[in-house]
């Protein structure tokens, strides 16, 4: 892998050991990435008693938990009006003020704890380029207010505000939401790891999960763990596990960071509260200033794999780091020429129906949390903290949430996944060129949006 800032600036902690012999558990893990460790950190807290076993095939933070792009958002890949349509009006509300909640319960855990992660919570800025992509701003701003979003969590920047946030060029306006944070998540994820072995879960590096059943799950070496109930926590690595071929479906999304910039660059670019920022274009691009002042800024455009298959080797994909400089330069042009120290990438886990889950079969004690859509480092906090609910049988508001037991479609089989996946990705990239042409919405985009349901 083509290891991301996160990694290639930080002193990994000694390797955990292996699990090679059978062992038992009350409640097995697969997958040391946040849902993992959010599930395991919550479920200490409610019953500390619990035998615990967290089983990751690499590293904590191998994933996606160690390679994205340090947003810790309030974002929930169905919007609330879609929401509405499937559960009513007070479901979609309830779902989006807790997913506000995330930010600041992962805020609070990591001061609680004295986990160093880079935290600062300067909000988010989604700029308008274009008068479409203005219009799309004040629809988000107007869907806010029907579901009782005030002026204090989403608010429409004019021009010159928006400008003086992030100096970004052809500028129309924005929005702005204080409900996200920009963190170094692998800081995070190292650390709420250890607060949870301290507290008594026992986690196992380097131990891949083949199968898993009710009951038990066995791992390559041939070890099992029996356990009453077994989460699987995998994301966009679900697809190499027996029988989940078609459950999410990886897509892979890019990263480059500058070296440290100097404060005169700051000064143009601005991002003085460390907001994180994307532009409201179809084909997603997102950004943050690091603590240590460089910028990290990422996108989608790698193609998806037939199959479902997740290799190192797409980790890197020259043509959209490339792309993804160009961008980058084309919203900064003072960058221009600013050494690259850094190009990574990983897969990001999607649903069929765009919808992330949190899921428990009490029958068969297994379960499972993803689909975030790369919007996974808030939505994993209320993963984690809802499966710990549901393992100890705790009725609570999040019980009852949407996302909870929702059923799943599967994704169409090969060659269909394919050809659909990638046609989306090129429908996305012609409706931003035609809005960068014409300035009016897409057609295109409005048609996918509702085709990917």
């Amino acid at each position: 892998m083509n290891q991301s800032l996160w990694w290639r600036r930080s002193v990994p902690p000694e390797q955990r050991p292996p699990l090679t012999t059978d062992t038992r558990a009350d409640v097995a893990i697969v997958g040391a990435g946040f849902t993992g460790a959010w599930t395991a950190y919550y479920l200490t807290r409610l019953e500390p008693t619990l035998r615990v076993v967290v089983l990751e095939a690499g590293r904590v933070g191998f994933g996606a938990s160690g390679r994205n792009g340090g947003w810790c958002s309030a974002l929930f890949p169905a919007e609330p009006d879609r929401i509405a349509e499937e559960y009513g009006h007070e479901q979609a509300v309830a779902m989006q003020r807790v997913m506000h909640e995330c930010v600041a319960e992962v805020g609070h855990v990591a001061r609680t704890h004295g986990i160093d992660c880079d935290w600062a919570q300067g909000g988010s800025v989604y700029l308008a380029r274009s008068e479409a992509q203005l219009e799309r701003a004040a629809g988000y701003v107007e869907a806010a207010r029907r579901f009782g979003f005030g002026s204090a969590d989403y608010r429409l920047l004019d021009a010159v505000e928006a400008g003086s946030r992030v100096g970004a060029t052809t500028t129309y306006g924005a929005v702005y939401t204080p409900h996200c944070a920009a963190i170094d998540p692998l800081k995070l994820l190292r650390g709420l790891a250890s607060v949870a072995e301290s507290a008594g879960v026992q986690i196992f590096e380097g131990s891949r999960v083949e199968s898993i059943s009710p009951g038990q799950l066995t791992l390559a070496g041939g070890a099992t763990v029996a356990a009453g109930t077994i989460i699987r926590a995998t994301e966009a690595y679900t697809p190499l596990l027996a029988g989940q071929r078609r459950t999410l479906a990886p897509v892979y999304s890019l990263m480059i960071a500058t070296a440290p910039l100097p404060a005169s660059i700051w000064d143009e670019i601005g991002l003085a509260e460390r907001e994180t920022f994307n532009d409201l274009r179809h084909l997603i691009i997102y950004g943050q200033r690091t603590a240590d002042d460089r910028l990290a800024f990422g996108g989608r455009g790698a193609p998806y794999h037939f199959g479902s298959t997740v290799r190192s080797g797409f980790d890197s994909e020259p043509r959209v780091h490339q792309a993804l400089t160009e961008a980058l330069t084309e919203l900064f042009p003072i960058l221009t020429g600013v050494e690259i120290t850094h190009r990574w990438g990983g897969p990001l886990g999607i649903a069929r129906d765009w919808w992330a889950r949190v899921v428990l079969d009490r029958d068969t004690g297994l379960g499972w949390a993803g689909g975030y859509v790369g919007d996974g480092v808030g939505t994993s906090n209320l993963a984690g903290r809802t499966l710990a609910h549901l393992i100890t049988e705790r009725k609570s508001e999040l019980t009852e949430l949407p996302w909870v037991n929702r059923p799943l479609r599967n994704w169409e089989p090969e060659p269909l996944r394919w050809l659909g996946t990638n046609a989306v990705l090129a429908a996305m990239r012609f409706a931003d060129d035609a809005e960068s042409r014409t300035g009016r919405s897409s057609r295109v985009a409005e048609l996918v949006g509702r085709l990917i349901r």
